[in-house]
């Protein structure tokens, strides 16, 4: 049976309290836990994101976006 593999649409805000998830960029592929795409307009995305610079500040800042990466 052959693994299927979602992503979600996410538009990059500028400010953190703009974010629905805060992100942390990891090195290498084998650590990244989701798949995501990039668009163009915030209108098209799912969930709106933050770059932060250290992993211990990324997180969920809306709850109720969690469900779109499980």
């Amino acid at each position: 049976m052959e693994k299927q593999t979602y992503s979600q649409k996410v538009f990059t805000v500028d400010y953190d309290n703009q974010a629905d998830v805060k992100v942390f960029v990891v090195k290498y592929e084998n650590q990244a836990k989701k798949k995501i795409f990039f668009v163009k307009y915030e209108n098209q995305a799912d969930v709106k994101v933050y770059f932060v610079e250290y992993e211990n500040q990324a997180g969920w800042t809306t709850s109720s976006k969690k469900h779109l990466f499980y």
